[in-house]
């Protein structure tokens, strides 16, 4: 007898994967194609669309040639993907009107900062729970109608299309015929009402958008539809849709009110849930919609960091000091201290709780004395203290000590790097046993829509720990070390 699957497509930012899960969570095929960004200027983080959905189609049709040969059949799928990211095409053809840009693009920062001064964004934060950035989709929206040739007459004869990833390639895969996102990617836009659960009429006026080139929103678990398109006429039915950093609190099993997660990528990305009622931060975080299940909500209270494992690709690509990631542990070990030099990796400005798109990185401290791994050691330490700069946020703004955070994405390999993120924020810090988190929690989604599990919180209980790092370091130790990134972080600015 065949084994029934499920295939999660994983669209990141710097590849577009697909993994076969059984539905213990094992992985039984996985395939990346990865995916280049493009810098045209400084502060612009653009993508090739079109290589979106190409390298996506082939990583798609990697897995199912590996699922035919495994003799297992595919019972559903699902598509997790990197957030914000903003594309616009054409209906008729299919064709992006420009390149995909980027969620650490900040070219409309300049703009953000004279809308700020209108005093609109307590509006928007009411509405959207979101903070006025170029971060968010909506700005993104509005440079390509005003500055890419025809794009608002397309959208004034209805025939262009605004989508983030998932969307993209929904549309795509379904051969046109469906123009949908999920709630939680809607709720990144910054043009969708988290309590009204709509498409907000106010914010696309503020913003000059057509609403005939927004796409219908579903809940997370839905008939999205199936996969037929040109090269695929493979007529599998997607069930599941996430932005990336929910379907890794759904895949971390952070369903209960107040459980946390953070995902150590190519951001950094800490969500705490806050249950079904929705709440502003009072601290520069965001809210946002963790889930929606049979039209029942769920928010979560978010902290985004921008640059993470990217920090480190920094150091290995333009400064040179290291060949691979796996060497960057033991040249952390390798010097007792961080010997007072601190990395403050804001190389796309610094998101929550500082939202300063005008930052930029720097390495401050260094002596006669320091090397390279002191400063190979001040990056994977960042992580630490940006997560700290989140946690402290959180906790108070939802007024309850956080003792254990679940911990994922590609850094968490680094055992230095996860035991000084325990002696930094002074919780224990789990590993979970499925590391593909964000996609496992995108077929979870999938799964129980196509029938295969009762629920989520049916295979939330699963959950289990590979590791589990504790606090080691003294509260005076880690509060010395702490105050000295906070002052790194004011030379930033």
């Amino acid at each position: 007898m065949s084994e029934t699957c499920i295939l999660a497509i994983d669209q990141g930012t710097s590849s577009s994967r697909a993994i076969l899960f059984s539905l213990d969570g094992k992985i039984k095929a996985i395939h990346q194609q990865p995916v280049n960004l493009i810098y045209p200027q400084n502060g612009w983080v653009e993508q090739d669309a079109k290589s979106i959905i190409s390298t996506t189609k082939k990583s798609i049709h990697n897995i199912v040639d590996k699922a035919v040969k495994k003799n297992v059949e595919i019972g559903a799928v699902a598509i997790t993907n990197q957030r914000e990211t903003t594309i616009c095409w054409n209906r008729k053809t299919g064709d992006p009107v420009y390149n995909a840009i980027v969620w650490q693009d900040r070219r409309t920062a300049d703009y953000c900062k004279e809308l700020q001064k209108t005093g609109c964004e307590r509006s928007i934060q009411a509405r959207t729970g979101l903070l006025l950035d170029p971060y968010f989709s909506a700005t993104k929206i509005k440079w390509i109608l005003d500055n890419v040739d025809g794009a608002r007459a397309l959208a004034e004869q209805g025939d262009l299309l605004f989508g983030t990833v998932d969307s993209y390639i929904l549309w795509h895969l379904t051969g046109g015929k469906v123009h949908a996102t999920d709630v939680t990617n809607a709720s990144r836009t910054m043009l969708y009402n988290i309590i009204g659960q709509k498409w907000d009429d106010y914010l696309l006026d503020l913003f000059d958008i057509n609403d005939s080139v927004l796409p219908e929103v579903f809940d997370n678990i839905s008939d999205f539809g199936r996969i037929k398109c040109e090269g695929l006429s493979l007529n599998l039915p997607i069930r599941g849709i996430a932005g990336d950093q929910q379907a890794a609190l759904i895949g971390q099993g952070c369903l209960g009110k107040g459980m946390t997660k953070s995902t150590y990528g190519t951001g950094c990305f800490a969500l705490t849930n806050i249950g079904d009622a929705f709440k502003a931060s009072q601290n520069r975080l965001l809210t946002t919609i963790a889930y929606r299940i049979d039209g029942k909500i769920t928010y979560a209270i978010e902290g985004a960091i921008f640059n993470a494992g990217t920090a480190i690709q920094f150091l290995r690509d333009n400064l040179g000091l290291f060949s691979h990631v796996n060497e960057t542990e033991d040249m952390a070990k390798s010097v007792k201290g961080n010997g007072e030099v601190y990395f403050v990796p804001a190389l796309t400005g610094l998101g929550a709780p500082y939202w300063n798109p005008a930052a930029r990185g720097i390495i401050c401290g260094l002596g006669r004395d320091s090397t390279k791994a002191h400063i190979v050691r001040a990056a994977l330490e960042a992580q630490a203290y940006q997560t700290r700069d989140l946690l402290e946020a959180m906790q108070e703004d939802s007024r309850s000590e956080i003792a254990v955070m679940r911990a994922d994405g590609g850094l968490v390999v680094n055992e230095f790097m996860c035991q000084f993120l325990a002696d930094i924020l002074g919780v224990a810090i789990e590993i979970p046993k499925v590391t593909e988190c964000t996609a496992w929690g995108a077929a979870c989604l999938a799964g129980v829509g196509a029938g295969m599990f009762s629920s989520i919180e049916e295979i939330g209980k699963n959950w289990k720990a590979d590791r589990i790092y504790t606090p080691s370091m003294s509260r005076d130790e880690a509060m010395a070390l702490y105050h000295g990134w906070k002052r790194a972080i004011e030379k930033s600015f």
